[in-house]
């Protein structure tokens, strides 16, 4: 059974209890008295770890817990998880910005990421992503003033057979019209949700000469 103690040799348990106290040596920027992101997550974060025998393998899963506490990561919680993992900030710091899905800075309540990558690129994703610039006045890595859209485009979301696509948040919205995604916004806007969302991603629909087949 995984405990807290148990990691003693790559992460003792004083060390984790020291990453919950106030004033921090290590993370001075935070304020005294805040909950950081190991105590506020503390069981979640144990139940991580005991999935990986080596603990830096749990560096992507734990950027998750914290992109979604604050819809971004912070320069805090990079900090705890790299003296966690007995990684070095820059580490952690190096494989956040390789990977697009996690944010440096804050996004807005619905984060859109539209692919830009070759399938998608032959089918129209250069004009989303236009309208989408026009319908919401930013422009990529920009938000809306009133902070509910954010706009990035990416790399593969592996939806190559229904593009052109994109992403919000956690939904796939795929073979985009200008008119689906005037109703996927208007959607976002009044209810928060989408009935055009599409899942993880759909398969490919038949060629109209195979339907009749």
């Amino acid at each position: 059974m995984w405990s807290w103690g148990s990691v003693i040799g790559e992460t003792r348990a004083a060390d984790i209890r020291s990453l919950a106290a106030c004033p921090l040596r290590t993370y001075q920027h935070q304020d005294c008295g805040r909950m950081t992101f190991l105590e506020k997550y503390k069981d979640e974060i144990a139940d991580i770890l005991s999935r990986y025998p080596v603990m830096r393998s749990a560096l992507i899963p734990l950027l998750y817990v914290a992109q979604r506490d604050q819809g971004y990561v912070t320069e805090s919680a990079m900090q705890e998880i790299a003296q966690l993992l007995r990684l070095t900030p820059p580490q952690v710091y190096e494989t956040i910005t390789f990977y697009t899905m996690f944010n440096l800075k804050p996004v807005g309540k619905f984060h859109i990421q539209v692919c830009k990558s070759l399938m998608c690129a032959l089918v129209g994703s250069d004009t989303v992503i236009e309208w989408i610039k026009v319908k919401l006045g930013i422009a990529s890595g920009e938000s809306t003033a009133d902070g509910l859209f954010s706009l990035s485009v990416v790399e593969c979301l592996a939806a190559c057979g229904t593009g052109p696509m994109m992403q919000i948040n956690e939904d796939y919205y795929e073979q985009l019209t200008e008119g689906k995604l005037d109703r996927i916004l208007a959607d976002l806007r009044s209810t928060g949700t989408s009935p055009l969302k599409s899942g993880p991603f759909m398969w490919p629909e038949p060629a109209p000469s195979e339907r009749g087949a």
